[in-house]
Order: C-alpha cells, then structure tokens, then sequence
C-alpha cells in the first residue's frame, strides 16, 4: 500500500513489510516514511487546518456519519485485513469494525454540539453592562500516534474527534499494524474529507516520532502506547496539548462473597482477548484465603479450554502475539516468576509468536509478571491475607488505568471504588471493559488526558473568552 500526505498517495524507495503475525507471511509492503515526509505532510496540513476550521459542523458530522456506514459496507473485508495484520482471531476483529462504525458515529453526533458558555461578568464588580461568553476553536493540526493492537478502533479514537473539532489529522501508525489506518484513510477520503486535512504516514516511530513532536505548526498530540515512549514524547513535544494514554497491569479483586460463577468466567475473557495485548487487560488476580484454591482450580479450568491458531481459522479464541520477540518476552517472565517460587498452573509454552494461555500462582510483588505490564496471556493470581491487604496490593503499581473487584457488598465496593487508584473502576466486572463514548484514561504513569469522543474533542480544542463592552 501507499501513504498518504500533501494530497495524494506516495510510494517509496525504502520500503519495509507487513508480517502474519501467526505464520509470518508478507501480507503487503509499505513506505518508510522520512523525517522530510512529515515536514511535507506537515505543509499541507496547515492548509487543510483552515480547510477544516472553516468546514460547518454539519458538513464535518456528514462525513464522518458517511465514513462509518462504509466501514459497515467494507466489515469483512477490513476485519480479515486487521486479523492478518495484528493477529487476533476475526470474531474479536469483526468487533473491532464494529466498534469503530460506532466511534465515528459517536465523534458525528457531538461535531454538532461544540459550543462555549455564558460568562456572567456582572458577578465581580465592574463587569456590569457586559456581556461575556466563550467559544471553543480548532487547535489545528492534530498528531494521532497510534499503537499494533487496536489498529483500527483507537485509530477512530483519535481520528473521529479530530475531525468532529475541525481540525486536521496526522496519523503514524504503529509498523506492525499499518494496514488499517491506511484503509482508514481511503474510507475518510470517500467520504469527502477535504485531501489537504488528513496525513497518513508509515515508518520508524523513533524517527518519525521525533520529527512530529518537535514540529511547532503541530498543536497537539494524542498517543497511545508505551510509558518509556510517553515519557519521551512529553519530553520533546514543548508547548503542545498531550493527550498520553499509556500502560497498566490491570488488577481485579475477587472477595469470599462474590458471585463465584460470574467472578470466574470474566477471568478468561479479561485476561486473553486479543493474547492479553490489552492496555486493560487482566494481569493481576487478587484473592483472599477462603476461595483461593477454589478459584485457581475453577479459572485453570476455564483457560485449558481456550483454543490457540490461526486467528481466521473458526472456533479460534487467542491468536499469535504481534511478535515473536514479544512472545519471547513473556516466555522469560513467567519463566523468571517460576524460578523465584511461583508454580505454573498451566499454560507457559511457546511456539513462534504464539504464547499459550497460562495462569501462575504464587506470585509476589518484586515478579515481573506483577509489577510491570507484562501484554501477553497471563494471569498471576496473589492471595492476601484480609481487605485492606487487597487494597494495598491493588495499588501497589506505578500503573492506574483499569482495576475491578467482585462482592455483593455495596460498603466494600464503594470502599474498592473511593480507594482503588485508577482511572476505571468496574463492580462485578473485570478491567477489560469499555464503551467507546465513556471517558477513558489514567491515573499515575498510565497517562495524562482522556479519551471517548466527547472528552477527546474538549482536549483537542481551544477556548477563546469574549468581551463585549
């Protein structure tokens, strides 16, 4: 495929290739992007900033309304490209085309609902006979800098909002998972985005990333990733709007009064979907003395029956990780766990990139697989002794993004609920839930900012106070 910039699509020279994650075949091949290619793309965002910004709300809702009844048209099509690409089995890709029709629906609706306040300014003395009000502007040109394992989805994230505030959109998507958002771009470009507003642009994101965050006509930046590449964002990017939604190792806290069925059956869904490639995904298993044993039988139970392969293949539940060298990663962990006393319950094979299902026992706070994001299909389970313990635990990460705990206790859970440090907080659900229009982010090193529709649209735009004398 081709990129996308300065009004028209690009090849290259340099080029590298789009792997299977599942049996490493070469799907596509696309640019490699230079530092001079986003200085160009930038160029001609600048234009199609004021293109945008002078784009009425209805026309910015109607096409993003007609962007998502294509996504629907092309469900199939654009599902088995995100599964070959990324590697997740095509019911979690299919829902993923799904979810994204529903960001850009979402991003539609509230393009016609930006709007500023009425100040009263004969509040303070002096301000009588004045009329006082706001209005909410365009930042500009907006970077969206976006990660392998919701290529699509967190690529409307960024993109739908973007474009319901009248702005003009960068995208650098992650190398693995570029497929998606180049199709992204050909969808929103038949839907009638102006050429010059939308910039789609693949390569290295140490380079090119780079390049993005130093440019001053950039306003603002919306990432998803890594905290270590966060960091060095916010530390290059200067005076810009930062929107960084980045890593977690996600706990859930099943109490003795739980609803032991439902507790149980999230466990396998919370911790494997998408090979636990999940900013949300469940990593840490809490429990208490009283049902320990019974709940690490009854989710061992539950994991052995998930089935690995080819993510195209029907029936298949976990596909590969994106790399084989992630893989790898997870391997030494939970190899590195079991040598300091943790007991492999069951899973913690590998073949190629595919890592299977595995849950560890055991596990202490000083373990890899506890303290770090560890992105891969595993569950540690930690037992404390009483309540305030869990809750300690809990929060016992440099993390805070998503959290959740099972009781039929109203105090304890709005105890969980005041105490947890996290953004999200689920009752008698696992961490691995979200609607696309909720607001979405972190506390402590799991981001700055939030995500949804709605609340991206206040952060990717400007407020302007006006006085009329």
């Amino acid at each position: 495929m081709q990129t996308f910039f300065d009004r028209c699509w690009h090849s290259s020279d340099e080029t590298f290739d789009v792997t299977n994650p599942f049996d490493q075949q070469i799907i596509d091949t696309v640019p490699s992007c230079t530092v001079e290619d986003i200085d160009r793309a930038v160029t001609g965002l600048t234009g199609g900033a004021k293109t945008m910004r002078a784009t009425p709300a209805w026309r910015r809702a109607e096409i993003l309304d007609k962007a998502a009844v294509l996504l629907k048209e092309n469900r199939s099509r654009l599902a088995e490209q995100l599964s070959r690409e990324e590697g997740k089995p095509l019911r979690e890709s299919l829902a993923e085309v799904d979810r994204s029709a529903t960001t850009l629906q979402l991003s539609a609706d509230l393009a016609k609902q930006i709007h500023g306040e009425v100040i009263p300014l004969d509040a303070t003395r002096g301000g009588e006979n004045k009329l006082g009000f706001t209005i909410r502007i365009p930042c500009g040109i907006v970077a969206a800098i976006t990660p392998f394992n919701f290529p699509l989805n967190l690529v409307c994230h960024k993109v739908g909002p973007a474009i319901a505030a009248g702005n003009a959109v960068l995208i650098k998507p992650a190398s693995e998972t570029p497929l998606s958002a180049l199709s992204l771009t050909e969808i929103l470009l038949e839907a009638g985005l102006p050429e010059d507003s939308i910039a789609c642009l693949t390569g290295s994101g140490s380079k090119l990333g780079e390049a993005i965050c130093r440019d001053q006509r950039i306003r603002k930046i919306s990432f998803t990733g890594s905290p270590e590449v966060g960091k060095k964002i916010c530390a290059s990017a200067g005076l810009k709007r930062i929107t960084m939604e980045l890593g977690s190792n996600s706990p859930i806290i099943i109490l003795p009064d739980a609803d032991m069925n439902k507790a149980i059956n999230s466990v396998a869904t919370n911790g494997f979907a998408n090979a636990g490639q999940v900013c949300i995904s469940t990593q840490r298993l809490i429990t208490l003395p009283e049902t320990h044993e019974e709940i690490v039988f009854r989710v061992a139970e539950d994991i052995k029956k998930i089935t690995v392969g080819d993510p195209l293949a029907k029936g298949t539940r976990m596909g590969p990780m994106v790399r084989i060298e992630d893989a790898k990663r997870v391997e030494q962990w939970i190899g590195e766990a079991k040598s300091s006393g943790a007991k492999i319950v069951c899973g913690g094979e590998r073949d190629s990139a595919i890592h299977t299902p595995t849950l560890i026992d055991h596990a202490t706070a000083e373990m890899k697989v506890v303290q770090e994001e560890l992105f891969g299909p595993a569950v540690s389970v930690i037992e404390a002794a009483d309540i305030d313990e869990a809750i300690r635990m809990a929060n016992d990460s440099r993390f805070g993004l998503s959290a959740g705990v099972f009781t039929e206790n109203i105090n304890l859970a709005m105890r969980f609920a005041n105490e947890i440090e996290s953004g999200n907080i689920h009752i008698n659900w696992g961490s691995q839930w979200r609607a696309d229009g909720m607001p979405y982010g972190g506390l402590k090193e799991s981001g700055l900012g939030k995500e949804g529709p709605r609340y991206a649209i206040e952060e990717m735009t400007e407020s302007k106070m006006i006085v009329i004398h």
